[in-house]
């Protein structure tokens, strides 16, 4: 059996034709970006995909011209707020083209901004609508996370590099700061995720443990891994939440709906941690402060203290000083009053005592008869004598 051979280029220039004829008008074609490169040159190439449930259904090479995308882009930014970049379903009017060597692809000289950041968006901006008419958007800012955050409620996906981050840089950290970690296992993309997430949430809250933070963690994805974040489901979960909750998707550049509602968000899983261990140290700061000024409280008011003990003691010292003073004063003038009224030194001014014969100071002539016996006491002697005659005398009119 005789067979028809064509060779590659015959092939390629029929189907170049067959294009041309099916396609001889410039037409509007949606589609995702894939990914997107800007040559040295200005000229911008794309990889323009089409998925379905996370699988891709149809691929194609795109090309804008230098002098077209810098008007483009500029257009879609002013119009969308954002630039043309990987995720983005955009509306786009291309011509096909296909060249023996280079294959098919789109030449692209104008797109719709209205289409903005395609289906995705729109949803994102529809559950947004939703979300604040229900009130829910700022309910989660009105939970506040204890200074010393310590057990943690951590929804993630099991065995997740993210999760295995979050751990390691937690658990592990430099100074020695104790953690408790609750697990709660999570479908953490695809169409499941939001059901899953919402799930895990509702049995954090059933746990019936007061956690003081819950933790929504992922280690990042492409935009299409991402769009679950933008579910109406897991949003409204994560805001009726009555745990605050902080969002660590893991993508340094999309802000998704989950992060607006939830209490705080932080773009890693690894900044998530130094999050928790940089309050931690805050508090543990403020503490050590307390203690150093109690220390030092307690220090002066000892101070205080003995300064008063000192001069209290300097005050006894110098009452007893000047009572012994006084007593030492007190005894002199009583020495001197003794010495003053000693018989002895009366008798030495001139004086003398009489005594009876029992040796009875005499204080009066009265009592006393002759031949009673007497004794006269002098400073030099003493004189016994009889008693030969009492004489009584009225002192007043001597």
């Amino acid at each position: 059996m005789e067979q028809e051979i064509i060779d590659l280029y015959t092939l390629s220039s029929a189907v170049r034709d067959g294009l041309e004829a099916l396609f001889p008008e410039k037409i509007w074609v949606r589609a995702e970006i894939g990914s997107l490169s800007v040559k040295a040159n200005g000229h911008c190439y794309m990889d323009l995909v089409q998925i379905r449930q996370e699988k891709v259904l149809a691929r194609a090479k795109a090309i804008i011209w230098s002098a077209n995308y810098r008007i483009l882009s500029s257009m879609f930014e002013q119009a969308t707020g954002s630039s043309l970049s990987a995720g983005k379903e955009i509306l786009v009017h291309a011509q096909v083209n296909y060249h023996e060597i280079y294959g098919f692809s789109l030449i692209i000289d104008d797109l719709d901004p209205s289409f903005t950041l395609g289906e995705q968006e729109l949803k994102k901006k529809r559950t947004i609508e939703r979300l604040e008419e229900e009130g829910l958007m700022d309910l989660q800012k009105e939970l506040s996370i204890p200074d010393l955050p310590y057990c943690l409620a951590v929804v993630s996906a099991e065995g997740a590099a993210g999760l295995g981050d979050f751990r390691e840089h937690l658990l592990k950290n430099a100074y020695g700061f104790a953690y408790r970690l609750d697990f709660f296992p999570a479908t953490m993309q695809g169409e499941d995720a939001p059901e899953s997430v919402a799930e895990a949430l509702r049995l954090v809250e059933e746990s019936g443990v007061a956690y003081d933070a819950v933790v929504v963690l992922r280690g990042g994805g492409s935009a299409a891994d991402l769009s679950c974040f933008d579910e109406y489901v897991m949003a409204s979960a994560i805001a009726r939440s009555p745990f605050p909750v902080i969002t660590a998707i893991g993508h340094d550049k999309d802000f998704h709906v989950a992060d607006m509602v939830a209490h705080a968000y932080v773009k890693t899983p690894t900044a998530l941690a130094d999050l928790f261990i940089e309050s931690t140290a805050a508090e543990d700061e403020r503490i050590s402060s307390y203690a150093t000024r109690l220390s030092l409280a307690f220090q002066n008011r000892i101070s205080a203290l003995l300064s008063s003990v000192d001069l209290h003691e300097k005050n006894v010292m110098s009452a007893v000083r000047a009572r012994l003073d006084g007593a030492e004063s007190d005894l002199r003038l009583l020495e001197t009053k003794i010495a003053a009224t000693d018989p002895r030194n009366v008798l030495k001014r001139g004086f003398s005592l009489a005594l009876d014969s029992k040796g009875v100071r005499m204080t009066s002539a009265g009592g006393r008869a002759p031949g009673d016996g007497i004794s006269v006491l002098f400073a030099d002697g003493r004189l016994d004598a009889v008693v030969e005659k009492v004489t009584a005398v009225d002192m007043d009119k001597e």
